[in-house]
C-alpha cells in the first residue's frame, strides 16, 4: 500500500514538472526570415523546381513580393483612421479599390515573367503552393501560434516517393 502511494506521488510530481517545463517556454516571435525561407522551401518542393529553376525564379518572385508588400502597406495605412465625412470615406474606398487592382496588376505582370523562365505547369504549381503555404501558416497561427512545437509548418513533410 505504501509503495503505491509513493509511486503515485512520484508519477504526479513527474507529470507536474513536465507540464510546468512546457508551459514555461517563452513563445517564439515571428521571424520574417524564417517565414521567407520556409515559403521558398515549400514552393521549391511542391512545384518540383530544380536548383537552376529555383535560382532563376526566386529573385523575380522576391521582387514581386516587395512590390505587393509596398501596395499592401499603403492600403493598411489607409485603414488606420476612418475619414470623418462622406467624401473622405468615398475617396478612401476608391483608393483601396485602386490599391487592390494595383496588387493584382503586379501579380499578373510577374506571372507573365515567371512563364518566360518556367513551364506553365510549374508556374501553376507555384501559385497553388503559395496559397497552400499561407493557408497552413494561418491555420497554425490560429490554432497555436507561430513557433509552437506543433505548428504544421514547423514539421517538415517527408518527400513523396
Amino acid at each position: 500500500m505504501m509503495k503505491k502511494i509513493i509511486l503515485t506521488l512520484f508519477v504526479t510530481i513527474g507529470i507536474v514538472l513536465i507540464v510546468n517545463a512546457q508551459g514555461n517556454q517563452p513563445p517564439q516571435k515571428f521571424s520574417p526570415e524564417k517565414f521567407d525561407a520556409d515559403l521558398k522551401e515549400f514552393i521549391k518542393k511542391e512545384a518540383c523546381l530544380t536548383d537552376a529553376e529555383a535560382d532563376a525564379f526566386f529573385p523575380i518572385y522576391k521582387e514581386m513580393l516587395q512590390k505587393q508588400r509596398s501596395a499592401y502597406g499603403r492600403q493598411r495605412n489607409m485603414g488606420l483612421q476612418k475619414p470623418q465625412d462622406e467624401q473622405g470615406c468615398k475617396k478612401a474606398i476608391q483608393m483601396r479599390d485602386e490599391l487592390e487592382l494595383e496588387m493584382k496588376r503586379i501579380q499578373q505582370t510577374y506571372h507573365s515573367k515567371f512563364l518566360e523562365i518556367l513551364p506553365a505547369t510549374k508556374v501553376y504549381d507555384i501559385i497553388n503552393a503559395e496559397d497552400r503555404f499561407h493557408r497552413r501558416m494561418l491555420r497554425g497561427w490560429r490554432n497555436m501560434g507561430p513557433g509552437h512545437r506543433n505548428n504544421p509548418m514547423d514539421q517538415r513533410e517527408k518527400p513523396q516517393k
